[in-house]
């Protein structure tokens, strides 16, 4: 599993940083993961898999769901 950092994700997604904080505080995008003290990045796949939705057209309710079962699975692992 690849981890990238905030450009990299942003690279892959619309929208600035502000947009990104508000998707995460909306549901909408997973939160970071802590991989050191001082640093956070983000699971390649989660952010693949949320583009994927959005691109079949999945609605933002069907997003948050999607997200909330990202989350859940980290937690399981």
């Amino acid at each position: 599993m690849k981890l990238l950092k905030l450009p990299a994700v942003l690279s892959l997604t619309t929208g600035g940083r502000s947009t990104h904080h508000k998707r995460i505080h909306e549901g909408l995008m997973v939160p970071p993961v802590r991989i050191g003290q001082n640093s956070v990045a983000y699971p390649e796949n989660e952010i693949i898999a949320i583009n994927a939705a959005r691109i079949a057209g999945k609605s933002d309710d069907e997003i948050r769901q999607l997200v909330a079962g990202l989350v859940a699975n980290r937690n399981a692992a």
